[in-house]
């Protein structure tokens, strides 16, 4: 009886005295716990669209730690990483108690340390809280950790921490960096070579960087191959194949593209670690090429810049602010995509556009092209000549300055600006000045973002896509605004794209336009296809002259450049919408078969007829001529004012017939959206716009 007392009491004197260690240690563990926020400091990182890697910036030490996750990682590199440092790894809670007796049986047999026992958990204790010292309180400080940091995290999440924080030699941290510095890609596919030596250098990192101690690196990657877990994990014969590959011998810089946007996403999230862009790594680094290349012929103090754009969705793909980020002489700090500019004749198919929406021209219109005098404006061409009588086609070809001021005069410069609101675009004036006939030419200031926003519109039929800013702006439509009328739109694009390239410069299928500045600051060309918009500037960050600077010379072969580097299939431009059709001049109405001006560049007027007017149908409206039921009825067409005989034109087809009656029946082609114009004989148009029911 006795002995079973002295047992009981035994029994629980034990049990509150291991339950008093027990509450004492999880005390000291919440106590002291183990510091893995400090562990959340990494690098961060820009991505493109797609999540890779553009640019990395160094931590506050200077560490290239890249956030790496399992899911990040070959497989196949995990499996060797166990296998050669850890292989209870998934067994233990922290420590395991085999490796540590096989390590002190060794010493005690050797006198040395002949292998470790630190597992997974207890390096990822000594990466997150470094000590100077090797001693055994030191040791026992990392065998406590490990155990606080089982207690807290998951398998997966202590890999993750070893992924981040394991060093590879220098200023490398975590198996990212090392991958893309040592290999150049992303870890998600290793060979068995290269999962090999990333599993060998953290060990003893600086004396076996490849860059500096390639024997040693070739070694440490032997001794992992050799290891029999290790080559049972990556299969029978796979060792001894990646023995006999070569260890890359130097390392290569990390991912640095979009200096400007990765310097913009930082100033507006300071905070946050990872920035998405609308940007494609590949299509970047086929402009920055091409930048690079362009800036070494241009020579010293020119810089440039260039915005590619998918004009249906308003994403910026790529965007090069400067030639070079870091050249001084360039100014290259400076993002030259968002600085105000002359955008020389960049502007003029606009001007076009608008003449062929209200019927005053088609592109064989005949135009002269000879001294005109606006009110004292007096705009000469770029080369000083004159061309004589050309048709549109040929003066928008030529960029010929004369006959896109009187297209420009006859539309407005007024409604010329209020399109260009439309794109939510605000060209600069200057200033106390009101739109005049000098913006025609460049006489307002935009930006290359702006001017690619407003080229978005001729890409996607009329309809303009806002850009945003690449990083946290959202792109998308314009909605319920058209910048131009579909068939406008065609006529300028069929002109465009029958420009000539660049000398050298293969035919693209695009549709472009170059612009110079007034006194050669400037050189602009810019681009299109049925899908992508680039634009190019080039020129003097401080504003400054430069001779034989030209958008045709400099500008455009950057441009065919800039397409065939960025790796995007060219798309065809869009087909012909109902009604766009190139009418030959003999089949024009006589009205449009020369475009009339006076000495003073203004629309000729006879007698004191007021301009035609359309009476009805109205602007906007929704016609129900049967379109539903199959055959449709013809509409009557009325107008007020004008000078006969008229022409009407139905989507920029002309009607059979001139007319001196002020009313017309037309008969359309199907439902929907129409255009209807009419041409009194003066020269002088009105139109409107009905849906067909």
């Amino acid at each position: 009886m006795r002995l079973w007392r002295k047992f009981a009491i035994g029994s629980a004197a034990g049990v509150i005295l291991a339950g008093a260690v027990f509450f004492a240690l999880d005390a000291a563990d919440r106590a002291f716990p183990p510091p893995l926020k400090k562990a959340d400091l990494v690098s961060a990182e820009v991505l493109d669209a797609d999540g890779q890697l553009l640019r990395a910036f160094a931590t506050s030490e200077g560490r290239w730690r890249l956030k790496t996750t399992v899911a990040d990682v070959d497989p196949q590199f995990l499996r060797m990483l166990i296998a050669y440092e850890d292989q209870r790894f998934y067994d233990h809670s922290g420590v395991d108690p085999w490796a540590l007796g096989r390590a002190s049986l060794q010493f005690i047999s050797n006198g040395r340390i002949v292998s470790g026992a630190s597992t997974l958990s207890m390096q990822v204790a000594r990466l997150i809280e470094p000590r100077a010292e090797r001693t055994l309180s030191a040791k026992l400080r990392q065998l406590a950790r490990a155990v606080q940091i089982e207690r807290r995290l998951s398998k997966e999440q202590i890999l993750d921490l070893y992924l981040t924080h394991a060093p590879y030699g220098g200023n490398l941290e975590g198996v990212r960096a090392a991958s893309l510095a040592y290999f150049g890609k992303e870890p998600r596919r290793l060979t068995v070579a290269e999962a090999a030596l990333l599993v060998a250098l953290p060990q003893l990192p600086e004396r076996r960087r490849p860059d500096r101690n390639l024997k040693a690196a070739q070694e440490a990657r032997k001794r992992v191959l050799d290891r029999v877990a290790v080559a049972e994990a990556v299969g029978d014969g796979e060792a001894e194949r990646a023995e006999a590959v070569p260890v890359p011998p130097r390392r290569m810089q990390l991912p640095a593209l979009a200096a400007h946007v990765a310097e913009a996403a930082r100033r507006k999230e300071p905070d946050v670690i990872k920035h998405q862009t609308t940007l494609k790594k590949q299509v970047q680094q086929g402009l920055e090429s091409v930048a690079r290349a362009a800036a070494m012929k241009l020579g010293p103090k020119l810089s440039l810049a260039m915005v590619m754009a998918d004009a249906q969705t308003g994403a910026i793909v790529g965007e090069v602010g400067s030639a070079d980020y870091f050249d001084a002489s360039r100014s290259g700090w400076i993002d030259m995509t968002r600085v105000n500019r002359s955008p020389g004749s960049t502007l003029k198919p606009f001007i076009y556009g608008l003449a062929f929406e209200q019927g005053l021209v088609s592109q064989e219109t005949i135009i002269e092209d000879r001294p005109a005098d606006f009110f004292g404006y007096r705009p000469r061409n770029f080369d000083m000549s004159y061309q004589g009588d050309v048709t549109v086609r040929e003066a928008l070809q030529l960029s010929l300055n004369v006959p896109a001021v009187k297209l420009l005069d006859a539309v407005g410069p007024s409604r010329l600006m209020v399109r260009f609101r439309r794109a939510e675009v605000r060209p600069v004036l200057p200033p106390n000045e009101t739109p005049g006939l000098a913006i025609g030419l460049g006489g307002v200031g935009m930006t290359l973002k702006d001017l690619v926003q407003l080229y978005t519109a001729l890409a996607n039929r009329g309809q303009p896509a806002r850009l945003g800013d690449g990083v946290t702006g959202t792109p998308g439509k314009i909605d319920g605004e058209t910048l131009l009328e579909p068939v406008a739109v065609w006529n300028v694009a069929d002109i465009l794209s029958g420009v000539i390239p660049p000398a050298g410069a293969p035919q693209r299928g695009i549709a472009y336009k170059t612009g110079t500045s007034y006194g050669y600051r400037d050189a602009w060309s810019v681009g299109y296809d049925g899908r992508y918009v680039l634009g190019v500037w080039v020129g003097r960050p401080d504003n400054s002259a430069v001779p034989g600077l030209t958008g045709y010379g400099t500008a455009a072969p950057i441009l065919f450049e800039g397409f065939a580097k960025s790796g995007i299939a060219t798309t065809p431009l869009p087909r012909p919408p109902a009604g766009a059709v190139r009418i030959a001049q003999s089949d024009l109405p006589i009205s449009q078969r020369r475009f009339a001006v006076n000495a003073s560049g203004l629309l000729v007027a006879s007698g004191r007829e007021p301009a035609p007017a359309i009476v009805y149908p109205p602007e906007g409206a929704h016609i129900d001529l049967g379109a539903s039921g199959g055959d449709l009825s013809p509409l009557m067409l009325k107008l007020q004012g004008g000078r006969a005989p008229f022409r009407w034109l139905a989507n920029g087809k002309p009607l059979p017939d001139l007319s001196r009656r002020r009313t017309q029946q037309w008969l359309p082609d199907g439902g929907g959206y129409s255009k209807l114009t009419v041409i009194d004989s003066a020269g002088r148009a009105a139109s409107v716009g009905v849906f067909i029911d």
